[in-house]
C-alpha cells in the first residue's frame, strides 16, 4: 500500500479523534457566552447548554442546571440536539474509520479487504462531514443571534449585552477539523480506488490450465 494512502489515514483518524474531544468539550462547557456588569465587576455570567455560572475573580464557580426542559429557548433547545447528533456521527465515523485503515485487519478474506476496507472509510468520511455541519449551526447560529442582540440599538446602552465565550471557538475547532478529517479519509479512498485500476489482473485459479503434450504410451503401438 502506498505511503502517502496510509498517511492520509492516520491524519484523518487524528483528526477525527481531535474533533470528537473538542465537540464533547464544546457540548458539556457552560461558557458558550458570558456577561459581565459594572454593578457586579467581580462576577461574571456563564450560559451554556446545559446550565448556567456564576465566576467570581477570586476563583468561586457556582453552577446552576436549568429547571425546566419546556422553558429553555429555543436556540438552546436546537443547539442542545445538533450538538448530541454531532457527537453521535462523530463517535460512529471514528469506530469505522479503525477498521477501515490498512494497518489494521479487520477482512477475513484478501480479496474482498480492499474494498471493505474502502467502505468503511467512505462511510467514515461521510459521517465526519456531517459531524462538521452538524457542529458548525448551532455554533454559529447562536454566534449570529449574539451579535444581533449585542447590536440593538432599541435596548439602552446601560443593559449589559451577552458575548461569545470560550465554549464557540472550541465549537468552531471542533467542526474544522471533522470537515477536514472527512475530507482525508475520502480523498484516501479515491486514492486506493485509482491504485486498483492500474493494478495488473490476477488469472482466477479456476481458469483455462495451459494444455499439456501428450506422451504416447506403449499400448498405442501395439
Amino acid at each position: 500500500m502506498d505511503r502517502d494512502v496510509c498517511a492520509l489515514e492516520l491524519l484523518g483518524l487524528l483528526l477525527a479523534g481531535g474533533a470528537l474531544l473538542c465537540t464533547l468539550t464544546t457540548t458539556l462547557r457552560s461558557s458558550w457566552l458570558t456577561l459581565s456588569t459594572e454593578l457586579l465587576p467581580t462576577e461574571t455570567f456563564e450560559l451554556g447548554l446545559w446550565e448556567t455560572c456564576v465566576v467570581q475573580d477570586l476563583g468561586g464557580l457556582e453552577c446552576r442546571p436549568y429547571d425546566s426542559l419546556l422553558g429553555l429557548p429555543p436556540d438552546i433547545k436546537l443547539a442542545r440536539v445538533l450538538m448530541c447528533g454531532t457527537l453521535g456521527a462523530g463517535l460512529l465515523g471514528l469506530m469505522l474509520a479503525i477498521p477501515g485503515m490498512h494497518l489494521v485487519n479487520s477482512c477475513r478474506s484478501r480479496s474482498d479487504e480492499l474494498r471493505c476496507k474502502r467502505r468503511l472509510k467512505a462511510a467514515a468520511g461521510v459521517l465526519s462531514l456531517l459531524a462538521g455541519v452538524l457542529g458548525l449551526v448551532p455554533v454559529s447560529y447562536i454566534a449570529h443571534l449574539t451579535v444581533l442582540r449585542f447590536f440593538d440599538e432599541s435596548l439602552p446602552d446601560v443593559v449589559p449585552r451577552w458575548e461569545f465565550g470560550d465554549a464557540l471557538f472550541c465549537g468552531w475547532t471542533a467542526g474544522v477539523l471533522h470537515l477536514a478529517a472527512g475530507t482525508l479519509l475520502l480523498t484516501s479512498c479515491v486514492c486506493v480506488q485509482g491504485d486498483n485500476w492500474t493494478a495488473p489482473v490476477h488469472v482466477p485459479s479456476g481458469g483455462a490450465r495451459p494444455a499439456r503434450p501428450r506422451i504416447r504410451t506403449r499400448s498405442e503401438y501395439v
